[in-house]
């Protein structure tokens, strides 16, 4: 999938229906839930089992950036606007963009100790993003609530989410470090709190697509 450069401000692209976002052709992405085998404890595993996991099947990904910032949108069918927690079961409606930190991590195992995975998390019950590393099943720490920045809009039975953040930032952590004309893997998670997911009971893509950013434009064209 194609992230092409475009000109416009961090405000216009974290509107899910404004100008940047009509002129992109979106991929369509299908969901899987996260098997029962690779949930984190016995618990999870024995509470969940014979429930569906990941309610959501599919979801449509489009991805810009403007020299300094990746963006991506990610819309999905959703009957019910969950936005707060308000009793078990049920949860808040939640999204994330995963990206490999190190060569050889896998999507479908959160990374592996050595091999991190980079989530930008959006939750519909925060003004926030969070920016999330893990090295395996269970292991996923929030390393910042300030960097990753999202933005969603319920209408109409449907998410249209904006998830975004700096193309590289400062710091030791293992966490994606992009830049314009980069090739890198994606992958993503949707949560639908109607039906109780959280943590590491949701749908996702599978393991990494190729996601191709664009290059800036030549000085003086």
């Amino acid at each position: 999938m194609d992230a092409p450069f475009i000109q416009a401000d961090l405000d216009a692209l974290l509107d899910p229906e404004g100008p940047p976002w009509r002129r992109l052709r979106s991929a369509s992405l299908a969901l899987t839930g996260t098997p029962l085998g690779l949930q984190p404890t016995g618990a999870i595993r024995v509470a969940w089992t014979g429930k569906r996991i990941g309610a959501v099947d599919r979801v449509a990904v489009a991805a810009v950036h403007q020299g300094e910032f990746l963006a991506f949108r990610l819309e999905w069918r959703d009957p019910t606007e969950s936005r707060a927690i308000l009793d078990t079961p049920s949860f808040p409606d939640a999204a994330a963009v995963l990206l490999p930190s190190t060569p050889g991590s896998s999507a479908v195992t959160m990374g592996a100790p050595g091999a991190a995975v980079n989530a930008w998390y959006w939750r519909a019950d925060e003004e926030h993003g969070r920016h999330v590393v893990a090295e395996g099943i269970g292991s996923s720490r929030t390393l910042d609530l300030e960097l990753v920045r999202g933005r969603g809009v319920w209408k109409e039975g449907r998410w249209r989410v904006v998830i975004a953040r700096s193309l590289r930032v400062a710091g030791a952590e293992p966490v994606a470090q992009l830049a314009p004309g980069a090739r890198t893997g994606f992958a993503v998670a949707v949560w639908e709190g109607s039906n109780g997911e959280r943590a590491g009971i949701k749908a996702f893509s599978g393991d990494w697509r190729e996601l191709r950013l664009g290059g800036l434009p030549s000085a003086g064209r």
